[in-house]
């Protein structure tokens, strides 16, 4: 059975269940800031998912390591809205409108920062009950946008040097051969 463009549906299975155990193990590295826990490692992972697996592979990624961190008390609700858009972002942009370039790492800060964090505080903080404390004088759904990005940039950096170095490995080609 075939997944996408000829990869077989096990290693798909295989890379999306390998990523998820790893943002779980990359848990311990996170940066609490107000009601979140920033994780840039998931972001590097979100990356990595999008250009290898595709956008609902890597959204269901996402989706299974935040459910792993909160069922393991590690991590928060925010891991949802925080780590499944911006995988998916990557994932669509690079395979569905075709930019094969692994400068569209960076676009996960699209899918985790303008509309993952965007979500969060208009359906995750009132139903939740928490608030989301000023940052740097700004508040409401900006300072929500600046708790993302604290996240997500540092790990798009780190998730474009490990595309970069995967890529110079050849191990990408077994994923999303070009």
């Amino acid at each position: 059975m075939k997944a996408t463009k000829g990869v077989p549906l096990t290693r798909m299975i295989a890379m999306t269940i390998g990523l998820a155990g790893l943002g779980v193990a990359l848990s311990p590295f996170f940066i609490p800031i107000g009601p979140i826990k920033a994780y840039p490692f998931q972001h590097m992972i979100n990356i990595i998912a999008g250009i290898l697996l595709g956008p609902f592979w890597a959204a269901g990624a996402a989706a299974l390591t935040g459910m792993l961190r909160n069922m393991l008390g590690l991590g928060t609700l925010f891991a949802f809205p925080g780590g499944v858009p911006g995988g998916f972002v990557v994932g669509l942009i690079y395979h569905y409108f075709k930019v094969k370039r692994d400068l569209v790492a960076f676009t996960e800060n699209i899918g985790t920062t303008v509309i993952g964090a965007t979500l969060a505080y208009y359906l995750l903080v009132p139903a939740i009950g928490v608030t989301v404390p000023p940052i740097m004088g700004v508040s409401g759904v900006w300072a929500l946008w600046i708790m993302f990005e604290v996240s997500c940039g540092p790990g798009a950096v780190i998730g474009y040097l490990v595309i970069k170095a995967l890529r110079k490995a050849g191990i990408t080609e077994y994923f999303a051969p070009d």
